[in-house]
């Protein structure tokens, strides 16, 4: 079950959506906004899944309040729902997972409503994993899954997540993922790098210092985190060498 937005500057059109989004089984919850600051407050205080925006909204557009969702850790699953084609490509390159064109048809919005149920209720056993993250390459944003991150590299006020193909550079620091990645098979191993348990494929110790290898690039552990790591290794199949 899945619970969404409609954002519209017409309140016709935010009704009738909000409407036909009530009769499909898998949504939860409607919620509805007539401006963007709406749709920030309203992410604030509930659980919100889903953003059907309006392109053309007063003040700040739909494509403009997909921006700002693209740079949160957690950002909710973006459909535009819009009668102007023309900005169809700028959608996708916001990571829109689809793109309505008004008037909505049932057959259409129910498509997407279960586009958006296969990316935030995967059929997973281990559900955190496979949250999506919005990251942004070569001025494309693109969605991935946490469970791809290797491990996260601090970078000041940014933090750099490391997948095995490349890395993106987020805005959000390490601090805040730690606080939030922890209890989902990430450990902080140094003040400058969090990893994935399940990505380590060796630990490696000499000197009194300590190293994991994760797919061949090997990462301190430093004193301070060194005694909580083993205490986390204790429940693992990481096997040490020295």
């Amino acid at each position: 079950m899945i619970s969404v937005v409609v954002a519209d500057d017409e309140l016709p059109a935010v009704d009738e959506l909000a409407y036909l989004l009530s009769l499909e089984p898998q949504v939860a919850a409607v919620h509805t906004a007539t401006r963007g600051a709406q749709v920030l407050e309203l992410l604030k205080s509930e659980h919100i899944d889903a953003v059907f925006l309006d392109i053309h909204m007063p003040a700040v557009s739909g494509l403009a309040i997909a921006r700002v969702l693209s740079e949160m850790v957690r950002p909710p699953v973006v459909v535009f729902v819009t009668a102007d084609e023309a900005h169809a490509l700028a959608a996708y390159d916001l990571a829109a997972v689809d793109y309505l064109l008004k008037p909505v048809r049932p057959e259409r919005l129910a498509e997407a409503v279960r586009r958006i149920c296969e990316l935030t209720n995967p059929s997973s056993t281990d559900p955190d994993s496979a949250e999506l993250i919005t990251v942004n390459q070569g001025g494309v944003s693109k969605l991935i899954r946490r469970d791809e991150v290797r491990y996260v590299q601090a970078q000041g006020d940014y933090a750099r997540l490391h997948t095995a193909e490349t890395s993106y550079l987020v805005r959000v620091p390490l601090a805040d993922l730690v606080e939030q990645w922890e209890s989902t098979g990430f450990h902080r191993i140094h003040r400058s790098y969090l990893v994935s348990l399940r990505s380590v494929d060796r630990v490696r110790t000499s000197g009194g210092r300590a190293s994991v290898d994760v797919g061949g690039t090997l990462l301190p552990v430093s004193r301070r985190h060194l005694p909580a790591f083993r205490n986390v290794l204790k429940a693992t199949r990481i096997r040490s060498r020295s």
